[in-house]
């Protein structure tokens, strides 16, 4: 769960500092908060454990500025527990404006978090 909390910052601020996604597959609304449905079903065998680190990464596909806000991301939401983070997202306009089963669209995420850089959240 903290994983796909993870995600959904990561693309809202990325739409807010760039305007364009941060990566191509759609985030839905289910009960628990934003979901990315493909890696839902990549990872869910771990359960509330943690996940395995790749024995191989490419960081190499992100640019420089993508690499400081997925940093600046996990230090400021990488702190708070899974729960932790499906609650703030519960009480934000674009879960809140978005039906159960719905694709949170980029636009109402970009639109959102673009207040939360002028309003200093990042």
């Amino acid at each position: 769960m903290k994983l796909q909390k993870l995600l959904y910052y990561a693309q809202g601020f990325h739409l807010a500092m760039f305007d364009v996604s941060l990566f191509k597959e759609e985030i839905v609304r289910w009960m628990h908060g934003p979901v990315v449905r493909d890696l839902y079903f990549e990872y869910n065998k771990y359960g509330a454990g943690s996940i395995e680190y790749p024995a191989e990464v490419n960081f190499d596909m992100f640019t420089n500025e993508q690499l400081e806000l997925l940093g600046e991301v996990h230090d400021v939401y990488g702190q708070f527990s899974a729960w932790a983070l499906r609650n703030m997202t519960h009480e934000e306009p674009p879960y809140e404006q978005t039906r159960e089963n719905q694709v949170i669209t980029t636009a109402l995420m970009a639109d959102y978090f673009k207040t939360q850089v002028l309003n200093g959240e990042r």
